[in-house]
């Protein structure tokens, strides 16, 4: 079993940055995808904005985040992190680290470990 812990969301203005972290326990990554949803106000579902491989080879951006997120692999230390910039109202939402073997079930939504969320808000 995986365990997820998110952290670092907060205020930030727009134009601003704001750096996620994700703590990974309970197991070896290694094969794991991670993923990075968000779940916007008034967002029917969660939205799949970041994805990357435990071994940082290979990523994903949505059109939405791509040029201003970037995610990483700290393997050492077993953290995911999320650097937001360049952020816009819009962006504003409980943000959620994911974790499963398979890629294709990330990007679905249905990984088998979620963090419990960290709350991001972006507002002058």
């Amino acid at each position: 079993q995986v365990q997820l812990v998110e952290s670092g969301g907060g205020l930030a203005q727009p134009g601003g940055s704001l750096r996620l972290s994700c703590a990974v326990s309970g197991r070896s990554l290694s094969g794991y995808c991670m993923g990075w949803f968000r779940q916007t106000l008034g967002g029917k579902e969660r939205e799949y904005v970041a994805g990357i491989t435990w071994s940082g080879n290979d990523y994903y951006y949505s059109n939405r985040v791509g040029g201003r997120f970037t995610t990483s692999v700290d393997n050492a230390n077993n953290t995911l992190t999320l650097e937001m910039n360049s952020l816009f109202p819009e962006d504003t939402g409980v943000y959620y680290c994911t974790a499963d073997t398979s890629c294709t079930t990330v990007a679905a939504g249905r990984a088998g470990s979620w963090g419990q969320g960290t709350q991001v808000t972006v507002s002058s």
